[in-house]
């Protein structure tokens, strides 16, 4: 069974980025070859990036950062939720990426993006062009949600349609096959 991390990133007040998040993550339940745990950015409320060292040399100050590092470690895929702010990613997504360095290596990524016209995929571009300095594999298969809060229904229900579904399905499919190899990758050191 493979460790499947699935990262919510926008912290602001009002977000509706959980939902979302809880959708997908639900849906990676389904697969039973990932163990899935979701990791609230909000939650996890890492400060701007303060480490004193470089993060390529892993010599880490603070307990935030060593039991961030210790959640990404174990990790061996990754999903990401992601809003687009300004045409790109939330910022606190950035930072906690920022944090660490070899972590990410070798693993790859999926993106569920949100927006309004564009569904998110300016945010999914940046992400995706920013996780491959990571040495992360950012999948091509990914699931966005133009003006996403016509999925919310008045009871705050995050609802989606039957080709998002399969989106995600698809995805995760994809996201398997690339973890097995690059699991294979990463133990050839």
């Amino acid at each position: 069974m493979y460790n499947l991390k699935i990262i919510s990133s926008s912290i602001r007040e009002g977000r509706k980025g959980p939902l979302v998040a809880n959708w997908i993550t639900g849906i990676a339940k389904q697969h039973t070859e990932f163990n899935v745990e979701l990791l609230d950015l909000a939650e996890i409320n890492l400060p701007m990036m303060n480490e004193p060292e470089n993060p390529s040399k892993k010599i880490y100050k603070f307990d935030y950062t060593k039991n961030w590092s210790a959640k990404i470690e174990e990790a061996d895929a990754f999903i990401f939720v992601t809003a687009e702010y300004d045409f790109n990613y939330p910022a606190p997504l950035r930072n906690a990426l920022e944090y660490l360095y070899h972590e990410w290596s070798y693993k790859a990524a999926g993106i569920v993006s949100y927006g309004g016209v564009s569904a998110g995929t300016r945010a999914y571009n940046s992400l995706k062009a920013d996780l491959s300095t990571f040495k992360m594999v950012p999948l091509y298969e990914s699931v966005n949600f133009p003006f996403f809060m016509k999925n919310i229904n008045e009871n705050g229900e995050f609802i989606v349609n039957e080709i998002s579904e399969k989106a995600a399905h698809a995805m995760l499919k994809e996201l398997l096959r690339w973890t097995k190899g690059l699991k294979l990758i990463k133990e050839d050191k």
